[in-house]
């Protein structure tokens, strides 16, 4: 992080402070009464035994609740028994989690995918031909029986498992190609057909599969599919009566007037309750290793504002999405751990109305951190929370990790001087570079070898060997990698020691 001063600092919080009532003046109050914290599952599960130190944390952050995204973690059983990953959770395990919010006060709401990102399903043989395009596994074909079938099977065991859920979410976000399978293309050529009305319908029939079997709990969908349906098409279309929409924006600087008016188009259309979205890290970067938290803060801050100008109490939640993977075939983005600090410098200030230094002190204080600096990277080697010891190590390895093996090979001098490209594939070096290069490389690797010896320990005691193994192979091993081939290519390009000299003869030693 930067020195900045602290003159600098108190007018940087300043200047990220909304038109709210301060700590004294709210006495509590938060113009969400709900603040969920998303749990995105796919690819880092954490162990229940993390769960169990952060869940408190998360409910003295000002957390109200959970939108667990288990995606392949599910234990489905059955003939979807496939869907499952080999890190997923158990039943007993599901249910302890729940015991475990319970305990905590944090109410549940589980997620299943069933209209778009569906590729952890239909990546599957068995059901590929349920796709909406027969190349891609991102979207259901929303023609076919089988399909409402089948997400009707997934929602049924995930409730099963949740008994009393007030809300289910079904996703319904990003339906990619949608409109562009076989089926569709046939059925679009009717004159009163169209894309939306498809939406719609498949929308329609899975809400209502969750009303009918499951009376007590409401779905919840993603917004964006429903934006730019006209207002007396969703009106007519039954949808209102069925769901409650979640709008959704992740950026620093989301149109505040824009979402107004999105929520009274909503409200006109018939829909009871809204809901909010924003996010705490995993919406910057698919590969993104550390969250910037300036960026999510701005967001967070945004959607205060958009509360303020809606009608009293439209928007009943939010949720703090915490995104893992940005699909089910792309990389890790930023881990929970590493995220904590994002998390926790949002959900305050959605608490207390804006980013205060008495919230920076509450952060502080919650997380250990002697310091809290929001500009920039996070600060090295701080914090005492669940977690801390990944973040800190994390920052090592995106900070200085690549870089340090860069420097070396791109800008040391005796590297790029006497062994370069050239001269490893020819294996040829000046014997006494071999003295400049191998012990700085030697050190190099030793160093950094310790260091990922001691990330992996820590990710194994929250995660399965699978997410270990992808995070360390995506971003430590391939610069380890690198110093490693420099090194097995100064030993065969070192050459061979020169041959002993003649040995002392019978009569050595002895006089004429």
């Amino acid at each position: 992080m930067g020195s900045e001063s602290e003159e600098g600092r108190r007018a940087r919080t300043r200047g990220l402070s909304c038109d709210f009532p301060q700590d004294g003046e709210m006495s509590g109050s938060s113009p969400f009464k709900m603040r969920f914290v998303h749990l995105d599952l796919k690819g880092a599960p954490p162990k229940v035994s993390y769960l169990s130190e952060i869940f408190p944390l998360f409910r003295a952050l000002g957390a109200s609740g959970l939108l667990i995204e288990y995606e392949d973690t599910f234990p489905y059983e059955g003939p979807l028994r496939l869907l499952r990953a080999p890190h997923a959770y158990s039943p007993s395990e599901v249910t302890e989690v729940l015991r475990l919010a319970a305990a905590h006060e944090l109410e549940v709401v589980p997620l299943v995918q069933t209209f778009g990102h569906m590729e952890f399903v239909l990546k599957h043989e068995a059901l590929a031909h349920l796709r909406e395009v027969a190349l891609f596994p991102n979207t259901l074909n929303p023609h076919e029986a089988e399909s409402l079938a089948l997400v009707g099977a997934m929602v049924d065991q995930v409730l099963e498992l949740h008994p009393g859920a007030r809300w289910l979410h079904i996703g319904c976000d990003e339906v990619y190609y949608l409109g562009e399978g076989e089926a569709s293309r046939q059925w679009l050529q009717q004159e009163q057909n169209t894309t939306a009305t498809l939406c719609l319908s498949h929308m329609r029939a899975v809400a209502s599969h969750v009303r009918a079997r499951h009376p007590a709990t409401t779905p919840l969908v993603w917004d964006d599919m429903l934006r730019d349906i006209p207002e007396d098409q969703l009106s007519a279309s039954g949808v209102p009566q069925l769901v409650e929409p979640v709008l959704w924006d992740y950026g620093a600087d989301l149109d505040v007037q824009g979402k107004a008016l999105l929520m009274e188009k909503y409200r006109q259309c018939g829909f009871p309750r809204l809901w909010a979205a924003s996010a705490f890290k995993g919406a910057t970067g698919p590969s993104q290793a550390l969250p910037p938290v300036e960026h999510h803060l701005r967001n967070n801050l945004q959607w205060l504002q958009v509360a303020a100008q809606g009608r009293k109490d439209t928007l009943q939640g939010i949720i703090l999405t915490g995104w893992q993977r940005y699909d089910h075939f792309s990389v890790l983005c930023e881990l929970l751990p590493v995220g904590i600090p994002s998390l926790a410098v949002c959900l305050q200030s959605l608490l207390h109305g804006g980013f205060t230094e008495d919230v920076r002190a509450r952060v502080q204080h919650l997380l250990g951190i002697s310091s809290l600096e929001i500009a920039g990277v996070l600060s090295e080697g701080t914090g005492s929370f669940p977690g801390s010891d990944i973040l800190a190590l994390v920052v090592q390895v995106s900070l200085h990790l690549r870089s340090s093996v860069d420097e070396m090979l791109q800008t040391d001098r005796y590297v790029t001087g006497w062994f370069s490209p050239y001269h490893r594939r020819r294996k040829l070096i000046h014997p006494v570079m071999i003295q400049h290069i191998q012990p700085q490389a030697l050190s190099l690797l030793g160093r950094w070898s310790g260091l990922a010896q001691e990330l992996a320990a820590a990710l194994h005691r929250v995660f399965p060997e699978d997410t270990v193994e992808e995070w360390l192979q995506e971003n430590v091993h391939p610069s380890l990698g690198q110093l490693q081939a420099l090194l097995q290519d100064l030993e065969a390009a070192s050459p061979p020691p020169p041959p002993a000299g003649p040995g002392p003869g019978p009569d050595a030693g002895q006089g004429p």
